[in-house]
């Protein structure tokens, strides 16, 4: 029998043997689950979230379209706000730029070489130190030999020194 039901299905009677031996173990498995486990299946308990339910129900949220108008007819200073969180104090931060011809690299400061635009604090010491070196500038093109300084930055600073 199990030979003539292979030859129509197309399968090899070990293939029915494995298919029939898991089709019996489902059964038995299933049947198990029913008897045994039907009598030892605890009730469940229901709880009652209606209080809590209650709770969220009842308080009062402002609709959003509401909120919106609010946001919407409130008037920001952005700018304002930026500086209110920001501690660098921009008023102070722009730097005068001084007059044409007023700094004489030979006897200028520190103090009034950083006024210069693009002259920090170092490159203003280097000027400094350099100048110290060589007792006194003869021409502006000296300051090229300065490190820090090249000729994007001399044209920059030209207009605004001079040599005595």
């Amino acid at each position: 029998m199990l030979k003539k039901f292979s030859e129509k299905i197309g399968f090899t009677q070990t293939e029915i043997k494995v298919i029939l031996f898991l089709i019996i173990i489902f059964i038995i498995g299933f049947g198990a689950k029913y008897l045994f486990l039907q009598n030892n299946i605890k009730k469940t308990r229901i709880f009652d979230y209606s209080v809590q339910d209650s709770l969220f129900e009842n308080i009062q949220v402002p609709d959003s379209t509401t909120r919106n108008k609010e946001i919407d007819n409130n008037v920001v200073d952005y700018k304002q706000e930026v500086l209110d969180f920001n501690t660098t104090n921009f008023k102070n931060s722009k730097e005068e730029v001084p007059a044409e011809k007023s700094i004489n690299i030979n006897t200028a400061s520190i103090e009034e070489l950083i006024k210069l635009p693009g002259i920090g604090e170092k490159t203003a010491g280097s000027i400094v130190n350099f100048r110290k070196k060589i007792i006194k500038f003869q021409k502006l093109e000296d300051i090229l030999n300065v490190k820090g300084i090249g000729t994007s930055k001399l044209n920059k600073i030209k207009k605004y020194i001079y040599i005595e």
